[in-house]
């Protein structure tokens, strides 16, 4: 049977429950997304945008699925604390799928909107389920199913989400920071659950001249295989500025595909970075669309990956006005036996003219098992552009480290160094001050061997 076939007969059979637990807005396009899946199937490694990533084997386990929304009995509020401390952040958890509310311990009702004293307003963050009227104009319009199983696997199932709104003119000047939390126990289950799926969704909408700055770190809290799959959507008006961070420190157990779709207007500005510091099997896929004139994103990631990692990062970046410029860096370092991989495609549309466009990968092996496959690509319609792109992938600098071993420096400590220097430029580019300062302490503990779970988080005992 092939993979995707388990998920076929799933939603045959349940898919009166699913709807039942979750809401109008989001079983709307249930239906379309599961024909579309079943069109589909799960991409081979023949598909282009697939080709180092075995998702058929990804998704071939029987893992089950908490389609009753059973209660996790966990107060994330209490329990957690992240690795990022101090931002001085509004501070959100979405346990599993699932959002939490400030509330939810008391009512029993995970969905209850969250009062936020420090936020301006007339900002919403809350469950979609909440706010059908606002979600319905906007939800699975970016993130077309017909042209992704992953997305359409990820609409057909989810059941609920989080969403982020900043209306006209809004800025919000307190980071928001969401704590996505994987756990396999629910309240009164009779034992673990050993492999868990969960599908998370988020949608984020900026009207017209909003701003905000948003961090996302992905956690496990239990030593079991998980898989996660997330589809992002973000609407970024014109003269808005999104500033979208991503962290993942899980585990090795977990797989993690993620799909982030963003559409920017006039004279916008995006920051999307994406971290990888601990995981088992992650693919993210980004699709940005610069849809306004002037428009402006930067798209950085950074991976550190050893053992049998494997990060497989794919980008779309797409031009489709005039004067709209794009800067893309991405970094690996690569160690034991990991596998990475970088795709990345500048589509230039006719009629895109005065497009500027950089983009870069470079990447460090530091053995000879660990492999790194890279492809940067180009796609220009238009005659008055300025694009270019490049990749590298080698070893530590044998004159560098050299230089430092004649200095007195041991040679791990040189090759720390180094491995910071090379990650370090990606780190810098980062907007949001606090987590840039924070990165650079964990990255360092990530190479000395020292970072395996958050520091004070009392779930991952």
């Amino acid at each position: 049977m092939n993979s995707e076939q388990q998920y076929i007969e799933l939603y045959e059979q349940y898919r009166d429950l699913i709807c039942h637990h979750s809401a109008d807005v989001m079983n709307v396009v249930r239906d379309e997304a599961f024909e579309h899946f079943k069109a589909q199937g799960f991409p081979s490694k023949k598909v282009e945008r697939y080709k180092y990533t075995d998702m058929q084997s990804l998704f071939a386990p029987d893992y089950g699925l908490n389609l009753q929304r059973l209660t996790i009995p966990v107060d994330p509020y209490e329990a957690f604390r992240c690795d990022v401390p101090n931002l001085s952040t509004s501070l959100y958890f979405v346990v599993n799928d699932m959002f939490y509310s400030v509330d939810a311990k008391a009512t029993g009702d995970e969905r209850i909107p969250h009062a936020n004293p420090h936020l301006p307003e007339g900002v919403i963050i809350g469950s979609l389920c909440d706010y059908p009227e606002l979600v319905s104009r906007y939800y699975s319009k970016l993130a077309k199913t017909n042209e992704d199983a992953v997305t359409a696997l990820n609409t057909m199932l989810a059941q609920d989400g989080m969403l982020v709104y900043v209306p006209k003119g809004v800025k919000v000047d307190r980071a928001i920071q969401v704590i996505n939390i994987l756990k396999a126990t629910p309240q009164n289950a009779q034992r673990l659950v050993p492999d868990l799926m969960v599908n998370r969704r988020v949608l984020i909408i900026l009207e017209a001249g909003a701003e905000v700055k948003m961090l996302f770190c992905d956690h496990a809290a239990d030593d079991r295989n998980f898989l996660a799959t997330q589809v992002i959507e973000a609407y970024v008006g014109e003269n808005a500025s999104l500033d979208l961070n991503c962290l993942e420190e899980t585990h090795y157990k977990n797989v993690r595909v993620s799909n982030v779709y963003i559409d920017q207007q006039r004279d916008s500005r995006v920051n999307h970075n994406v971290i990888t510091l601990h995981n088992g099997v992650t693919r993210n896929r980004l699709d940005l669309r610069l849809s306004g004139e002037g428009a402006e994103c930067f798209c950085n990631g950074c991976v550190i990956g050893d053992k049998r990692q494997h990060v497989d990062n794919n980008t779309l970046i797409d031009h489709r006005a005039p004067h709209c410029t794009s800067h893309e860096l991405y970094k690996y370092v690569m160690g034991d036996q990991s596998v990475g991989a970088f795709a990345g495609r500048v589509l230039v549309r006719q009629g895109a003219q005065k497009t500027s466009s950089e983009e870069v990968n470079q990447n460090l092996c530091t053995s000879r098992e660990a492999r790194m496959y890279t492809q940067p690509m180009l796609e220009i319609y238009a005659d008055d552009v300025k694009c270019s792109h490049g990749s590298t992938v080698g070893q530590l600098n044998d004159a560098a480290m050299f230089y430092m071993r004649q200095r007195g420096i041991t040679e791990k400590e040189a090759r720390l160094l180094l491995e910071l220097a090379f990650i370090n430029e990606v780190v810098d580019n980062i907007q949001l001050v606090p987590l840039r300062d924070r990165l650079r302490y964990l990255v360092e503990k990530r190479f000395r061997g020292e970072l395996s779970k958050c520091e004070g988080c009392k779930l991952c005992k």
